[in-house]
């Protein structure tokens, strides 16, 4: 039977993801598709906001997460089964031009005054959780670190206040061509993107001393049909692996 035969057969697997797995995933879901004939509907954002959608009732099948945390706290509500640890990622600095840093020096940027620091949403999104406790790494370093990051820092994704940006546009890049701030903590395949959209933004990669890392989890939901299944094992093999690793995720 033909892909396109069996498209109509299935109803579309319902894939709710974190926006920093857009790409990734993405890629994924047409391999497994072109592989399977299996439609898949995608919806991407802030896994925490998610999280909540399912709870609300939102009809997903599949939940991958920028943490371990959300899918977990569907599992323990019953909403979902096992949680899977299936990649990797890094927080880091992404910085505009004229800014210069470096991994030595990023800890005296980020508490310079005049350099206006932004991050995600914490709560909403892990990225600005995980942002949070680089602050917390920085106050061991300095005093009263925490408090001035924190004071400081622009929510500028990944939640109610997050700016508009313009369609097919990669967020952290656009923020910073824009010129609403001068470096962005986020993870390193979200800063591989946006420098492939803007030149001259650089990456700075965190010292061991700030080094903050995620782990992203993917849960198959309650009630999900066999495709959904299906997805998660794919994701989970070789071939999505491969994948996830050519966006520069690590693999555990």
């Amino acid at each position: 039977m033909s892909p396109a035969a069996r498209e109509t057969e299935h109803r579309a697997i319902s894939l709710f993801a974190a926006g920093s797995l857009e790409a990734a995933l993405g890629a994924v879901v047409a391999d497994f598709t072109s592989k399977t004939g299996f439609p898949v509907r995608t919806r991407f954002g802030p896994s925490g906001l998610l999280r909540q959608r399912i709870e609300e009732g939102a009809e997903a099948d599949l939940f991958a997460s920028a943490d371990m945390a959300h899918p977990e706290a569907l599992r323990r509500a019953g909403l979902a089964g096992e949680v899977a640890l299936f990649s990797r990622n890094r927080l880091c600095a992404l910085v505009r031009p004229g800014i210069e840093v470096s991994p030595e020096t990023l800890l005296d940027a980020l508490l310079d005054e005049d350099v206006r620091v932004a991050t995600s949403t914490p709560v909403t999104d892990p990225a600005g959780d995980y942002a949070w406790t680089l602050f917390g790494k920085a106050e061991r370093l300095r005093l009263g670190a925490f408090t001035l990051l924190e004071a400081k820092a622009r929510k500028l994704t990944g939640g109610g206040d997050a700016l508009p940006v313009p369609a097919g546009r990669n967020p952290y890049g656009w923020i910073l061509e824009q010129g609403h701030a001068d470096l962005f903590l986020t993870y390193r395949t979200n800063a591989a993107l946006a420098r492939n959209q803007v030149g001259g933004l650089k990456i700075v990669d965190l010292p061991e001393s700030l080094a903050v890392g995620s782990e992203n989890g993917l849960a198959l939901l309650r009630n999900a049909p066999p495709e959904a299944a299906a997805l998660r094992d794919f994701i989970l093999a070789e071939s999505g692996r491969r994948l996830l690793a050519q966006f520069g995720f690590d693999l555990p």
